[in-house]
């Protein structure tokens, strides 16, 4: 069944989500969102991640190299809903907005307005998370300094108000996030998976996934996206497949999704060089600053990490 909400405004009816995959970033949302839209019983939102319940009515003004958060962010339910009125027979409606894990007002929101959702997170090892984030927008051109430096600058860049793909570090406290849904939802609400566990077995957790959100799990997607990395050696060819551009949207109309992404895929085994290395002394500082939220973490979810902690 659909889940909605009645607009007092219009007198219509709104169709709203029934799960979200909150988090967290760099941790295979991306995948799992396109994993999950094959699914012929699941409707996922075609902006995926429109933050709604992290920035519900605040100005976009994000700054930094980064601000594509504001062009894509539903910051009213009218516009968010928007993205749910193709809906037809599906079962289970969602989007994928990794900022919620991290906001510290999105987990009351969506029990506001959702509070029977089904909620899924997927956790990476911190210090991962955070240098994959790092190393992801040095791909995209827009990170320059180094790790170290870049940590170092992260305070300034939250007063100043960057986006938060900039904030490295403060989105790897994932007990100190993840306290709040524990304390605002029941825990038969949320499915939590470890990265690692999707990575060695996508097809066994995307099966959960569809037992948990009461869809078919019989059906098998195409599990065969991978993000790549590394740093791109010609900066013009990596924009003209993965950034918006005239001649990307002009060969839309010609080309299936599915058929863009492989092909962007392809360009992008010849075109990515060598990623960035996470240089020891920079894990080591990072694991000693974790350390404890990792060890309070395991206790709230009933989970071993010490291999987080090695």
């Amino acid at each position: 069944m659909n889940w909605g909400k009645s607009d007092r405004r219009s007198g219509n009816f709104m169709v709203l989500p029934n799960f979200l995959i909150i988090g967290a970033a760099k941790a295979g949302t991306s995948s799992l969102y396109y994993y999950l839209q094959q699914h012929p019983q699941i409707y996922m939102s075609p902006v995926k991640e429109p933050k709604f319940f992290a920035l519900e009515g605040e100005p976009l003004d994000f700054q930094g190299p980064d601000q594509g958060i504001n062009r894509t962010s539903r910051t009213s339910l009218a516009a968010y809903s928007e993205l749910f009125q193709d809906v037809s027979d599906e079962i289970a409606i969602g989007e994928a907005s990794p900022l919620y894990l991290y906001s510290f007002k999105a987990a009351i929101r969506i029990k506001h307005y959702l509070p029977n959702v089904k909620l899924i997170a997927i956790l990476r090892h911190p210090v991962d998370r955070a240098f994959s984030s790092f190393a992801h927008l040095v791909r995209e051109g827009y990170e320059t300094l180094s790790f170290a430096e870049a940590l170092r600058e992260e305070p300034t860049r939250i007063q100043q108000k960057w986006a938060p793909l900039f904030y490295y570090k403060q989105q790897g406290f994932y007990y100190t996030q993840l306290k709040r849904y524990f304390d605002t939802f029941e825990r038969s609400q949320i499915k939590l998976y470890l990265y690692e566990e999707l990575a060695a077995n996508s097809t066994a957790v995307v099966q959960d996934i569809f037992r948990f959100l009461g869809v078919d799990d019989t059906f098998i997607p195409d599990l065969s996206r991978k993000n790549i990395s590394g740093v791109p050696k010609s900066r013009r060819l990596y924009s003209l497949f993965n950034r918006d551009n005239p001649i990307k949207s002009a060969l839309k109309p010609f080309f299936s999704e599915q058929l863009r992404r492989s092909i962007a895929e392809k360009f992008d085994k010849q075109n990515l060089g060598a990623k960035p290395i996470l240089l020891p002394e920079d894990r080591q500082d990072l694991l000693k600053l974790y350390k404890e939220d990792i060890l309070k973490l395991q206790n709230l979810i009933q989970r071993d990490l010490s291999h987080w902690i090695t």
